[in-house]
């Protein structure tokens, strides 16, 4: 079998973002979640797509925000978005999938800890994650878990993420620490861009590995004494940093492959599609033979 993990919070905002406002019956702003709704029943469309589970940010502080006060928080959320957290993580219950709403954690540590738990799994063929986000490719191995950018119809194997970010997947935490990722509100560390760190990574893995004397960096970088001086200055930061950009993978998630496997919407979903105006949607999954997934 095949174990597809999404990433919903990504897909609620790509939702957001993409696709026009649309107002409910009663007023409320819900075309975040009926785009949702509308690209995982495409995802589901496909014969292939049988065991599928969706991680949500359910808020977006995690224990992360406890360990640096500059890491992402929910300011700046536009709030008609914001307000479509919980009514996300309903949507895809009710279209019968397996949802992970993360409160301690992210979103992407639940992917994190499925995509490793499953993957040694005999049955699992692969894990695909559906996200285009740098942080999960660290997880990355071979072609047994890869990344799909579905928006750009791009798989991310092993050696596409080392094309990419050139780093393996086991260093992209530290090439993150290094490079920083706005997205995430993580600076890195000054004078340190992506070529210069996918260069220093690439000969020693992780930033422990580094040598602490420059004489010993057996490396050519240019402006390489101002890349040690900022990297010695800020090494405890850096550390920081890693341990920010590094997935968990002890989620308490209680599945088993087994429990993703989609048996079709649950029976209240073309009442739920009618109560956000979307009842077109039931139809679009109504011709599945559930019976062969």
């Amino acid at each position: 079998m095949k174990i597809h993990l999404i990433d919903g919070t990504y897909e609620l905002f790509r939702g957001f973002y993409g696709p026009p406002p649309k107002k409910a019956p009663d007023g409320r702003e819900v075309g975040a979640t009926i785009a949702l709704l509308q690209s995982l029943i495409s995802l589901l469309s496909d014969p292939q797509v049988t065991h599928v589970g969706c991680a949500f940010d359910h808020v977006v502080e995690s224990f992360r925000n406890d360990l640096f006060a500059g890491y992402k928080t929910g300011e700046g959320i536009d709030p008609d978005l914001f307000a479509q957290f919980p009514l996300a993580e309903e949507a895809v219950a009710a279209l019968g999938l397996v949802v992970w709403p993360m409160v301690k954690f992210e979103a992407d540590d639940a992917l994190a800890t499925a995509a490793l738990r499953f993957a040694e799994d005999p049955l699992v063929e692969q894990v695909v994650i559906c996200s285009p986000d740098k942080d999960l490719a660290q997880l990355v191995s071979d072609d047994h878990i890869v990344c799909w950018d579905r928006r750009r119809d791009i798989i991310y194997n092993q050696a596409a993420v080392i094309e990419k970010y050139g780093v393996a997947p086991a260093s992209i935490p530290d090439w993150l620490a290094l490079v920083g990722d706005s997205a995430d509100g993580i600076p890195g560390v000054p004078s340190w861009g992506a070529k210069s760190s996918a260069t220093m990574l690439t000969k020693y893995t992780h930033l422990e590995d580094f040598p602490l004397e420059l004489e010993h960096w057996d490396v050519k970088l240019r402006g390489i004494n101002r890349l040690y001086e900022n990297f010695t200055a800020h090494r405890e930061q850096a550390f920081l940093y890693r341990r920010l950009t590094r997935l968990r993978d002890d989620v308490p998630l209680a599945e088993t492959p087994d429990d993703l496997r989609w048996k079709g919407p649950a029976d209240d979903f073309a009442r739920f599609c009618q109560s956000l105006g979307a009842d077109d949607l039931p139809g679009r999954v109504a011709n599945r033979d559930y019976s062969k997934i």
